[in-house]
């Protein structure tokens, strides 16, 4: 929208508050709320910010930064807000002198877009977010016993989907399905493909949508990839697809899987540098309570059609629906940053294409089932098995201190190394009932 048309908006709908929306380098939502009369001073000028304060942002000596907003991204929060109306805008973050701050999640993704632009390509993505219901932040206490795709009539957790399926229809945001998931409480609210800058603006507005309705009507949502212990845990499987001139190069009707040569040298590259960025899209000590054999979680690095124990599967595609052709990437779960988990597979799968990787034989044999001499056999390796693993593939990879900038990749190397050390220290509940009462 132009400035214009912001401003008729805010004065004909009485908008009270603008909430200046970014996300530190983990893709935790942060916020400056500026008065309706303020506002034109920020799209003119942008805001200040301390980054000092920041989760993976400046240093003190630095700390001065400016919140730049997307004017496309406006749009009319659809909560009462004890009576006041408020409005949104999504941010860049640069630096004083206009220079683009090179530790902005959102700049990042930007970089490498206009890298694929350069070739012509322009990404699509489609995430599925798993998340829980909870009766509160403080327990893992399910509100229902459901499972997958379960009609649950009177239960509380499928009224507060369907309550957030048109909350997000409210606000633009166009979702293809939802449903209850595999574990207790959990659900799925799936998002229909969009450009990716446009899908990770719309990934940060849904879990925010989906918490503040769960809060609103008196329970919790969690994005925690893997809350209950001995159930599936909460992934977000990344649908991607690359169009050229407005046409879908993944697409070959004379391929057997209907895949391009581009689209296999893609999923290549994303097969041979996902131990590299997993720590992006797998960011945290519980996402590896996760990636765990069984429980559908995709492990091994294999790809396949029907095969849900692979890392990359390929949807089947209808005849007539060539734009449909896509890769799903199975393993990044819902706490991630989308920003930059959007850029590593997007960067890694042009280095793919740059560089012609050859994409091995299809696996459609049930993996969690092969015995190890067997996976030795095919070659089919596992992801990191832990917060630890990934950050040292991720510290040792060249690919993502050209994706991220050395800026960014030190930042997140810091701050994963200082999480792992606090978390290996830590005496659990299972060291004190497994070798309190034997030692």
């Amino acid at each position: 929208m132009v400035r214009q048309e912001i401003k008729k908006l805010i004065k004909r709908e009485d908008i009270g508050a603008i909430s200046l929306w970014f996300t530190d380098v983990l893709g935790q939502l942060k916020t400056v709320t500026v008065s309706g009369k303020e506002i034109n001073d920020v799209m003119e000028s942008g805001k200040f910010i301390d980054g000092s304060s920041i989760q993976g942002f400046s240093r003190i000596e630095e700390s001065d930064l400016l919140l730049i907003p997307d004017l496309t991204t406006f749009a009319i929060l659809p909560f009462d807000f004890k009576g006041l109306k408020m409005a949104r805008l999504i941010c860049d973050v640069i630096y004083p002198d206009g220079r683009p701050y090179p530790s902005c999640p959102r700049q990042i993704l930007k970089n490498i877009l206009a890298k694929a632009a350069k070739k012509g390509y322009t990404m699509y993505c489609g995430p599925e977010l798993e998340y829980f219901y909870f009766k509160n932040s403080h327990s893992t206490e399910p509100m229902d016993q459901g499972t997958y795709f379960d009609l649950l009539n009177i239960d509380e957790g499928s009224k507060l989907r369907e309550l957030t399926l048109a909350t997000l229809e409210n606000i633009g945001i166009q979702c293809e399905c939802t449903h209850h998931e595999v574990a207790p409480s959990q659900h799925e609210i799936g998002l229909k493909y969009r450009e990716a800058l446009k899908m990770a603006d719309q990934v940060i507005t849904y879990r925010f949508i989906v918490k503040t309705v769960a809060q609103q009507n008196g329970t919790y949502a969690t994005f925690m990839p893997k809350p209950l212990f001995g159930v599936n845990g909460s992934g977000m499987h990344t649908h991607m697809s690359l169009f050229k001139n407005n046409k879908n190069i993944f697409y070959d009707k004379k391929d057997k899987y209907n895949l391009s040569a581009i689209a296999k040298n893609y999923v290549a590259g994303i097969m041979k540098y996902c131990h590299d960025f997993c720590m992006v899209t797998n960011q945290y000590i519980n996402s590896y309570k996760r990636l765990v054999p069984g429980y559908e979680a995709p492990v091994y690095l294999a790809w396949g059609r029907q095969n849900r124990s692979a890392l990359i599967r390929i949807p089947a595609t209808r005849p007539g629906k060539e734009k449909a052709c896509r890769i799903e990437y199975r393993a990044p779960d819902p706490a991630c940053n989308p920003y930059l988990a959007f850029a590593v597979m997007l960067g890694a799968g042009l280095k793919g294409i740059d560089d012609k990787l050859s994409l091995g034989n299809a696996t459609e044999q049930d993996i969690y089932e092969m015995d190890e001499e067997i996976k030795h056999k095919n070659g089919i390796k596992s992801l990191p098995g832990s917060l630890k693993e990934a950050t040292d593939c991720f510290n040792a990879s060249k690919l993502m201190k050209e994706i991220l900038g050395d800026d960014l990749h030190k930042k997140l190397v810091t701050n994963k190394t200082i999480e792992w050390d606090q978390y290996r220290t830590f005496v659990t509940d299972f060291e004190i009932k497994r070798y309190l009462p034997i030692i």
